[in-house]
């Protein structure tokens, strides 16, 4: 949910960020800020260093805040940003400042940088640079750029960055400015989005096209890898390997700027991208695993229950589906997942140590928080949700929340709302596990570090498109399509077979693959095709006896298998080799592939694919 906006002008453009920073609030955040050279307007501050505000509060205590300290300079970065871990405090607020090696807290900042993403090295990066004298004053990543970038410079800001980019692995979006170089900032990105706003006398940078509405309709999308040297009406952009690279310039309606397509064909195309960037800012700010993630009186009310009622619809049922393996297999906590439309019109018993979950994208679902309603009714106090917007009916109304980062969601089928919400749930898996003794320090430090990971992983799946285009035109002729999964997958099969049916009216079932020898093989025919999601996991040898099955049948498969599962393309089987088998965490990376199959299927077949028929993005009515 973090924003970004920089500027580089001949005016003064402290207005210009607040209002950015202002078209960025409907992201959510918990704190803001900004930083400004000076001496870029007036020449005679340049002794004076970088001038910087951040507050905890809205962005209008910001504005108040720059105006009551005559902060102004043509030259300068602004941040929205949410933290999930622990209470939001202003030295954990961006820009960051780095003031060299060894320097007091009361020392000049010569170097500000504002991030969104996630740094998986930053532990290693802190302590190299602790030992070369750099003094911390927050418990973000953040800062961990901004000293490495400064440990970097020898007199060009562009180079220390270039050799700064080099050493980071996760994902990051940055802009930087320094003392010593007055117009002068440079941006960088890599698994978080970064663009540019061009103008004749004045250049920006921003996380999303919406900050800059009414300032400029000239957008370059910045590449992945990519690093921009940024002055006042002119860049130079280099790519990922630091060669000289052209990037095309957009022209953007101001007005539309939050449901800029920007390089991609439809929202759902674009939200799927941005899965990397989303599940990022999801994880921005878990340092550990507490139960405080998810609110004040979590570790109260983890200890209390012993059971997990989960409460959802559509695609986020299916999130839940996925967590009641986890759940159950990791903290070995009971778990029972209900569809909410159902829920409330049935007999159940009720259990005051249940913890009821209800997920929606929203926080306005009416089913479900009518369910979450009933379940209150009938005595269950302890309730959480996970949702993607903090002011929703049913933030306010359950004890504990997680709010997911998805960001905008446009399109009606859902994509970086539920790789999100599964995040949450594993993080809620593993609150639980930790409350009730059952995870060990190494196995915490093994699943941090497997999130960290996540937005890198997601890239190398989203660079399969093209293999999994290819399934396209075969799909785009059929009316019929089975999807098979087992244990964690067998839910990520019916998500998958949910998106096929939402967007191009295809009929798709899922089935745990085991059931197929009780009914669903009579379907089986060669106009029938079955996709496999094949995760090189114990259940393997067992879906491959069902995989013959199917072509004994006559049945055409399209496999989705982990690299090191040795499954190959033959007569009448299909396959798409995943990039790495990721283990417990594999639902989130399988989906995305079957996110790809649905949208390009939907392309081939023509297919209204943002506003299919029938279908509403969000339920607000029973």
């Amino acid at each position: 949910m973090c924003g970004i906006v920089g500027a580089v002008s001949y005016r003064d453009i402290v207005p210009i960020l607040v209002q950015g920073l202002q078209r960025l609030e409907y992201r959510g955040y918990d704190s803001c800020g900004v930083a400004i050279h000076a001496a870029s307007l007036h020449p005679d501050l340049a002794g004076n260093g970088l001038q910087r505000a951040r507050s905890t509060a809205r962005v209008v205590d910001l504005m108040a805040q720059v105006q009551e300290e005559h902060i102004a300079g043509a030259t300068g970065i602004a941040h929205t940003r949410w933290a999930t871990h622990g209470a939001p405090v202003v030295h954990n607020a961006h820009p960051h400042f780095s003031r060299g090696r060894g320097s007091s807290t009361t020392a000049q900042g010569h170097l500000a940088l504002v991030h969104n993403g996630i740094i998986e090295n930053h532990d290693e990066l802190r302590a190299s640079l602790e030992g070369r004298g750099y003094v911390f004053q927050s418990q973000t990543d953040t800062e961990v750029i901004a000293h490495l970038i400064d440990s970097c410079y020898q007199g060009d800001l562009f180079d220390a960055v270039k050799e700064c980019v080099l050493q980071l692995r996760g994902a990051y979006a940055i802009a930087v400015i320094h003392a010593d170089e007055p117009m002068r900032m440079v941006g960088a990105r890599a698994g978080s989005p970064l663009i540019l706003g061009v103008c004749p006398q004045e250049t920006f940078l921003a996380s999303d096209a919406m900050a800059l509405a009414g300032v400029t309709d000239q957008i370059v999308y910045l590449q992945e890898g990519d690093v921009v040297d940024v002055h006042a009406g002119k860049y130079w952009v280099v790519d990922n390997t630091h060669k000289p690279a052209t990037r095309a310039v957009h022209t953007v309606q101001a007005h539309s700027g939050a449901a800029d397509l920007g390089p991609y064909r439809h929202y759902m195309q674009k939200e799927i991208f941005e899965q990397p960037r989303a599940i990022a800012d999801t994880l921005e700010g878990v340092e550990g695993i507490v139960p405080e993630l998810f609110g004040d009186g979590a570790y109260r009310v983890f200890q209390q229950v012993d059971k997990i009622l989960i409460l959802a619809c559509g695609t986020s049922y299916y999130s839940g589906c996925v967590a009641k393996y986890w759940l159950e297999a990791i903290a070995r906590v009971p778990c029972s997942v209900e569809i909410a439309s159902e829920y409330r019109y049935r007999e159940s018993v009720p259990d005051a140590n249940t913890l009821v979950v209800a997920i929606s994208q929203s926080g306005e679902t009416a089913d479900t928080l009518a369910a979450l309603r009933h379940a209150q009714a009938l005595g269950m106090r302890h309730t959480l949700t996970i949702c993607n917007v903090a002011s929703s009916a049913m933030v306010r109304e359950c004890e504990l929340a997680y709010i997911t980062r998805a960001g905008v969601e446009i399109g009606v089928a859902s994509t970086k709302a539920f790789t999100t919400q599964l995040v949450a749930l594993y993080l809620l898996t593993l609150a639980l596990a930790q409350t009730k003794a059952r995870l060990t320090d190494s196995q915490e430090a093994a699943a941090l570090k497997e999130l960290r990971h996540l937005p890198t992983a997601l890239q190398a799946v989203l660079a399969l498109e093209p293999a999994i285009a290819s399934w396209a035109d075969e799909f785009a002729t059929k009316e019929n399509a089975l999807f098979l999964g087992r244990g964690t997958h067998f839910p990520i099969a019916m998500e998958g077979a949910l998106k096929l049916k939402e967007i191009t009216y295809i009929h798709a079932e899922a089935y745990a693959a085991g059931e197929l020898k009780h009914g669903p093989l009579a379907l089986v025919t060669s106009a029938m095709p079955v996709v496999t999601v094949a995760p090189n996991d114990l259940l393997l040898e067992k879906l491959k006896s069902n995989m013959h099955e199917v072509r004994a049948r006559g049945g055409m498969l399209y496999v989705l298998a982990d690299a090191d599962s040795h499954m190959q393309t033959s007569e009448g089987v299909s396959v798409v080799r995943m990039p790495e088998n990721y283990g417990v965490l594999s639902p989130i990376l399988h989906v995305v592939a079957l996110q790809l199959l649905a949208y390009h299927t939907a392309c081939a077949r023509g297919t209204d694919v943002d506003k299919p028929r029938n279908l509403a993005k969000s339920v607000t009515v029973e």
